[in-house]
């Protein structure tokens, strides 16, 4: 049969002659046929596939090939076998100098014939080798292109392991050298498909791993920073770029700009080499990137770099506006370019003999892309008149050019001028312009790092952000028997109304310094709250009571009202109180204490035991998760009956006769009342909703964990598990008078208006002698849901409002910053007019309050999207210390009028007068700073020859020459610290 179709396919009949003798010679072979027959077929065809010199030749050695892995599996098997594809991929098929361009295909082809068999696993470790080997030798783009087809219909066939990681990056090695030899439309075109094909691949791999992302991204820029190559990379690396997640956009822009490794000629070279992406057709969020970098540069002022590349690349970036397909990100990247550079008008002046050519072009085009384009462009054209009139002669022409737009009013000007100017990103270019300089887009003030401090700065954030402990800090009246509350008064005034960017809490830092402490070194945040929370505590106890006005206002009947006035501040917004119940297994007497506390410090289970949830109970009419009873090491229990704060054990094993209190996360409440609760399962580490509508499907999403993920309700009920305490760790029974075997178990009785929990990542290991930290993801929820056994079972609902991040694999090291967002009171919004009051329980979760990003003087907007998704973008970024605030509810309003009362009866608190006097002369202090700046600056700059580079000659660091504010009665000295301060 071989020979038959060998003599048809060399024979001269036509084509479509040789194709009927062809239908023949398959409909043959379909029937039964011995192992020799299919051998030499198989052998035949597959010479007429890889080297048939007509494509009429290749696609009948296809179809011979496909018939006999449909009808001959077993030979086709036989055939297709490890030792013949090896001999494919090392040594190529046909006489030397002349291999088949066509074995990628040839694989593809015969892969879907072996899937099944048993040889299938030893062919895809063979392609993982084999595919990283290839793109080693950096095969063209075509090449390149056949093995992304074959990578993403065979995910089998995919490197793993470091050998992922290093295929993405010889990938992108590849993309590097790409290059569009013809001009041709269709050759144009199939060059971008074949970069679409390769770039896809790299994103299909970083969506199942997303841990080969960062180190491809550092290949990338290793490829577009050198400065050795003596051919500039392909533009294809756009599309690389466009497939990274915009949420790790904030963190490798951080990382870059204050690596100190990478030089300023690196750093120009690869930012002048983005650039340039802009051509690049169909690209997505490539713009992004560049103005994402270019930001990144100005807040470390490198200003150098950013005017030696504007000055080199933005002619190049304007022509870009002619080209509908890269018009958008072009005309952003032009935007943002103009607009930034304000301390000179060559970069405008550049363009404008361009400007006329570009106009009458776009009108011509008479297109909804070309008419938004001349609109923005008219926006950017007047704000450089604006910023840098006198120049009539030369604005002439464009100003007839653009006549006939739309003409911005000068609120706008000066709003464009302001948000995109490098002033905005806090620089020594501020003192230019003091008029639009200004604190960070947030409103926020940021703290300046004195040396390792993140973990101060990142609790006094919190804390500031936990609206009812700030408004009761900055009513404070009674000062003089609590310094250090005084001092976080004056801080927390400063952060409320400074207008420096950040300051320096050098004061609070000393005053409220741990003595155990070592100066410079990393210390653990979690250990400083406790002390401060500890300090501030006991401060009060000895000295007046702050809420003489309660007892005066009568908000409270009197036995409540003697119950609050003894408590402290600290006591009243972070003070909780656990109830410990042990009961002697021999005659069941139950013994009872009560403890207070001010955090909950939450140990992680075993990672291989899961916390049960239980299908029934009597305490809450929603699902609700059940405990689980673990059995770890027995620890020694520490009980400290005076301190303010709480620690337990892990529990041991035993059987759980006392019902536990239930944990969960909860939803929205419907208009009638029904809830229609978010159900935390244990099957799953994630949220699943039920009863679910539209509006809820963003919160479902946003509450959800990996599925290896523990969640902070794990936690919990792992925290309030039953313990026994047996063996070594008996209890003494009165009642028995002897030590007897007992079960131990935990109650909330009193929940606290602040619920601070600490997710217990440090530990020590034994075997090392070494600390460790625990990196495991934990899953948190926007709500938590707590039952309190106070007066009977109550549900006591928390909002999250701050989560304290630790960056690092130690606590002796690493990084700490903050995600907070305000949650205020709802007790006034809640009232209607008619006085009647209004159940707190009918209130809808907010999702529009704003989260932001503290991270020592950077202070940014984020979301709670970013929150969630940390630790799975920078897995040594994971939450360690989380602020809950407790919502009101019907029976304890009077409590939380009182603990708010300073809100509720003076709205938004002001500060002393003397305190307020202080804040006024440090923030005229700062504007003489800067006026004397620029003074100083536009007299040396004025000697200066004009030249695209006379920045360089005082582009020097000035961190620790200017006032970085004060927060104490002398506020508006200088500070340690700067904007270099940044500890990572």
């Amino acid at each position: 049969m071989d020979k038959i179709l060998e003599a048809v396919m060399m024979s001269s009949y036509p084509n479509n002659v040789k194709q009927g003798l062809v239908r023949r010679v398959i409909e043959a072979i379909k029937q039964p046929m011995d192992s020799e027959q299919c051998w030499s077929m198989l052998e035949l065809s597959t010479k007429l596939y890889l080297m048939g010199d007509t494509k009429f030749k290749r696609e009948i050695g296809k179809e011979v090939l496909e018939v006999y892995g449909h009808y001959h599996p077993e030979e086709f098997e036989e055939f297709f076998n490890v030792r013949f594809l090896l001999s494919l991929l090392q040594e190529g098929y046909g006489p030397a100098g002349k291999r088949s361009p066509y074995v990628l295909d040839y694989i593809h082809l015969g892969l879907q014939f072996v899937l099944e068999s048993p040889s299938a696993s030893d062919i895809f470790s063979l392609l993982r080798i084999e595919v990283l080997r290839k793109v080693c030798e950096r095969p063209g783009p075509k090449q390149c292109a056949k093995i992304s087809k074959l990578l993403s219909l065979h995910p089998q066939c995919v490197p793993t392991g470091k050998h992922q990681i290093l295929f993405c990056q010889q990938l992108i090695r590849c993309i590097g050298q790409f290059q569009c030899i013809s001009e041709g439309e269709d050759d144009i075109m199939e060059f971008l498909d074949h970069v679409n094909k390769v770039s896809g691949l790299l994103q299909k791999i970083w969506r199942a791993q997303t841990s080969s992302i960062l180190p491809s991204l550092k290949e990338l820029f290793t490829i577009i920073s050198s400065t050795e190559e003596q051919e500039a990379p392909s533009n294809a690396l756009a599309s690389v770029v466009q497939y990274v997640p915009l949420e790790l956009m904030d963190g490798v822009i951080r990382n870059l700009t204050n690596d100190d490794s990478i030089t300023d000629v690196q750093m120009m070279t690869a930012i002048s080499r983005m650039i340039d992406w802009v051509s690049w057709p169909l690209g997505k969020n490539i713009d992004k990137w560049i103005i994402a970098l270019l930001k990144g540069l100005a807040a470390v002022k490198k200003f150098s770099i950013l005017i030696e590349v504007t000055l080199l690349k933005i002619e190049k970036v304007f022509s870009k506006l002619l080209y509908p397909i890269v018009r958008d990100g072009a005309l952003s990247v032009l935007l943002y370019m103009l607009l930034s550079f304000q301390h000179s008008h060559e970069a405008f002046h550049l363009l404008l003999p361009h400007i006329p050519r570009l106009v009458a072009s776009l009108n011509k085009e008479d297109s909804n892309s070309a008419t938004s384009c001349l609109e923005q462009l008219a926006e950017l054209i007047h704000s450089m008149f604006f910023r840098f009139s006198g120049f009539p002669d030369l604005y002439e022409p464009v100003m007839e050019a653009v006549k006939a737009l739309p003409i911005p009013n000068e609120d706008r000007i000066k709003h464009l001028l302001g948000q995109n100017a490098w002033t905005s990103q806090k620089n020594e270019l501020a003192c230019f312009y003091p008029r639009l300089a200004s604190k960070s887009d947030t409103g926020k003030i940021g703290l300046i790092n004195l040396g390792n401090t993140c973990y101060m700065n990142s609790i006094i954030q919190a804390l500031f952000m936990a609206s009812d402990f700030r408004h009761s800090v900055l009513n404070l009246t009674e000062s003089n028997s609590q310094p250090l509350m005084t001092k976080l008064q004056w801080l927390f005034a400063f952060l409320e109304h400074s207008q420096r960017p950040a300051i320096s809490p050098e004061g609070f830092l000393s005053a409220s310094w741990p003595p155990w402490f070592s100066p410079g070194a990393q210390q653990d945040c979690s250990e400083y709250l406790k002390y401060l929370l500890d300090r501030l505590h006991e401060e009060e106890k000895t000295g007046k009571r702050i809420y003489q006005k309660l007892k005066e206002s009568n908000l409270m009947p009197q036995a409540e009202e003697r119950h609050y006035l003894n408590k402290t501040l600290i006591e009243k917004m972070f003070g909780g109180k656990m109830m410990t119940k042990i009961r002697c297994l021999k005659c069941l007497n139950v013994s009872s204490r009560e403890e207070a506390f001010t955090d909950l410090s939450l140990a992680f289970p075993p990672s291989n035991r899961h916390v049960r949830r239980q299908s029934h109970t009597a305490v809450l009419p929603v699902e609700e998760i059940g405990p689980q009873i673990i059995e770890p090491p027995i620890k020694p229990q520490s009980q400290l009956t005076e301190s303010p704060r709480r620690q337990r054990k892990h529990p041991v094993s035993g059987e759980p006769p006392i019902q536990l209190l239930p944990i969960e996360t909860v939803g929205f409440q419907e208009a009638e009342g029904q809830e229609t609760p978010f159900i935390l399962r244990s099957d799953r580490d994630h949220v699943s909703l039920e009863k679910v509508k539209d509006p809820l499907l963003a919160f479902g999403e946003q509450t959800c964990g990996s599925e290896d993920s523990r969640s902070v309700p794990d936690l919990i009920n792992y925290f309030l598990s039953p313990e026994v305490l047996t063996s070594e760790n008996k209890y003494h029974c009165e009642k028995c008078a002897s030590l007897q075997d007992a079960e131990k178990v935990a109650e909330l009785t009193e929940g606290p208006h602040y619920l601070v929990l600490t997710l217990l990542r440090f530990s020590f290991d034994l075997r090392t002698m070494k600390r460790k930290k625990i990196l495991d993801n934990v899953s948190i929820p926007l709500v938590l849901k707590l039952a309190a056994s106070c007066n009977g079972f109550v549900s006591v609902v928390y909002d999250l409002c701050s989560v304290v991040v630790h960056s690092g694999v130690s606590s002796e090291s690493g990084h700490y910053y903050c995600y907070a967002r305000e949650c205020t009171s709802t007790s006034a919004s809640s009232q209607p007019r008619d006085g009647a009051q209004k159940s707190t329980s009918d209130k809808q979760l907010d999702f529009e309050i704003q989260w932001y990003l503290f991270n020592d003087t950077r202070v940014s907007f984020s979301s709670f999207e970013s929150v969630s998704n940390v630790t799975s973008f920078f897995p040594k970024d994971t939450a360690y210390v989380l602020f809950y605030r407790q919502r009101p509810w019907k029976q304890s309003w009077a409590v939380h009028e009182a603990v708010s009362d300073a809100v509720q009866l003076h709205g938004e608190p002001s500060p002393n007068k003397d305190l307020m006097e202080a804040i006024s002369k440090d923030n005229i202090l700062y504007l003489q700073e800067q006026e004397k700046e620029a003074r100083n600056r536009a007299a040396y700059i004025s000697t200066l020859p004009k030249s695209p580079l006379w920045w360089r000659d005082f582009d020097r660091d000035k961190d620790d020459e200017g006032s970085s504010g004060g927060c104490g009665p002398a506020a508006g000295g200088g500070g340690s610290g700067s904007f270099h301060g940044l500890v990572f």
